[in-house]
């Protein structure tokens, strides 16, 4: 299944032109989940986490982001689609 993933935060290594997310795969997790995760805890660990319970959009965060120029783009395992 091929799916068209869309993010506004333009500070994201994975953000490309469009509004398009070009990470290869994303984890999207309550926003207390998130903040308990280490960075490298990612998309490609997400069959190991918890369920975790929102109520509202709000309380809901996308893992997957990282920083432009950061040195850590390769901390979750995560890689930029071409």
């Amino acid at each position: 299944m091929n799916q068209e993933i869309y993010c506004s935060v333009d500070t994201c290594h994975y953000w490309e032109q469009g509004n398009h997310c070009k990470a290869n795969k994303i984890m999207v997790t309550s926003d207390a989940a998130g903040d308990s995760m280490p960075d490298n805890f990612d998309a490609p660990q997400a069959s190991m986490a918890a369920p975790t319970p929102a109520n509202t959009c709000m309380e809901t965060a996308c893992k997957t982001f990282v920083p432009k120029q950061s040195n850590n783009i390769n901390a979750d395992g995560v890689y930029k689609q071409g």
